[in-house]
């Protein structure tokens, strides 16, 4: 996803500078017009806004306040977007700390995968000061389809992805199992596919996802392992608000006994992996696989 803002940026005309721990990316980012920094400071140094895509809030936390840091270069009022997925208290703490270093800050957490990334389509769950958004606007026009304006403080923005990942979560699960109990029963899974996807029972991620089991495709776009984290963050998040989350809890166990497996870095369709050996089923893919 960050690569995808990266390239929407260049596209849109903006200067841009970045870092990541893969010299692949930063060697890709060259050769699109960007520049490669080694660090999160030097990548800060001088910029107007900085969008932080990283996969938890302990990285967060590294890349803003560690050694090397962005903190250690930026100018006092820029702006920070915040686009990782977070327990909104993490994203409160973590903001609540660069507003008192003079920062700007926006909770941003954004969702539509890296193809939607890629042609600056991303939809922004945002919340922050009107400073801020007027300050970042132009950059956020340039990296997505919609932004969606939450409150002017940081936090109800990760509230609402964490739902959004709630669903998430448990539509890949249940994408999985209907994947499975189809395979089981004989029935054609293109065929099951080309009727799910127009009726009742369809979702985003069933014609997302069941086109990647279909496939027997399970190279990383979204990994099981971030689902391990993010309906992590549902359930904990639930349990401080006193609310009950039995779908997701199930659909959490069922992305952890897929880490265990060895599939935490596979993309997160590899659940249905799981259920089928439980099943006694082989889904495409699956041939030669104990």
């Amino acid at each position: 996803m960050g690569w995808g803002a990266a390239v929407s940026l260049l596209r849109a005309g903006f200067r841009v500078t970045g870092c990541d721990v893969r010299p692949d990316v930063l060697q890709r980012l060259e050769d699109a017009g960007g520049t490669p920094c080694g660090t999160a400071s030097e990548a800060a140094k001088d910029a107007a806004a900085v969008f932080i895509y990283v996969v938890n809030s302990a990285q967060a936390e590294e890349v803003l306040l560690g050694q090397g840091g962005a903190l250690e270069t930026a100018d006092p009022g820029t702006v920070f977007m915040l686009c990782s997925t977070m327990a909104p208290s993490a994203t409160v703490s973590l903001a609540d700390r660069l507003e008192a270093a003079g920062m700007l800050v926006i909770d941003a957490p954004v969702s539509g995968g890296h193809l939607k990334a890629l042609s600056g389509e991303i939809t922004v769950m945002a919340s922050g000061s009107d400073a801020a958004f007027a300050k970042a606007q132009t950059a956020l026009d340039a990296v997505s389809a919609k932004v969606f304006r939450l409150g002017d403080k940081p936090g109800m923005g990760s509230q609402v992805k964490m739902i959004n990942q709630l669903l998430a979560g448990v539509h890949i699960a249940a994408t999985a199992e209907a994947m499975t109990l189809a395979a089981k029963t004989g029935i054609d899974l293109q065929t099951l596919y080309d009727v799910l996807r127009v009726s009742a029972g369809s979702s985003w991620m069933f014609e997302n996802r069941g086109e990647h089991i279909i496939a027997g495709d399970y190279a990383p776009r979204s990994a099981v392992d971030i689902f391990v984290k993010d309906l992590g963050i549902v359930t904990a998040e639930a349990a401080r608000n006193g609310a009950t989350t039995p779908l997701a809890s199930i659909a959490l166990d069922l992305f952890k006994e897929a880490s265990a497996a060895g599939l935490g870095r596979e993309d997160d369709a590899a659940v249905a992996i799981i259920l089928a050996k439980k099943s006694g089923v082989s889904l495409p893919g699956m041939e030669g696989q104990a």
